[in-house]
């Protein structure tokens, strides 16, 4: 059997994809809204999941300071040397 093009069923056929289109289009405004919360809220649970522990460590150890005391955690490296041999310094002017 052949079948043979013709114009409405072009016509059909782009009908169908616009309805598929605007369809889609308006499905993704009502739920998209709702999936993007899911995400994030999924996501919160995880870093909250992952970083819990630590929150508890630092509240212990900020439970047993005072208020107002400075407490240094860890002292910088000293051994940071400049290079002499980088130049001179050049200041720029602008010619107009």
């Amino acid at each position: 059997m052949i079948y043979t093009a013709s114009v409405m069923g072009l016509l059909r056929t782009i009908l169908i994809i616009l309805l598929i289109y605007f369809g889609l289009k308006i499905l993704s405004r009502i739920f998209a809204p709702l999936l993007l919360r899911f995400v994030a809220k999924k996501a919160e649970q995880r870093f909250g999941d992952q970083f819990g522990g630590f929150q508890n460590q630092n509240n212990r150890q900020n439970d047993r300071r005072k208020e107002g005391e400075t407490v240094i955690d860890k002292m910088p490296n000293k051994s940071k040397n400049s290079n002499d041999k980088v130049g001179e310094y050049i200041d720029y002017e602008e010619i107009e």
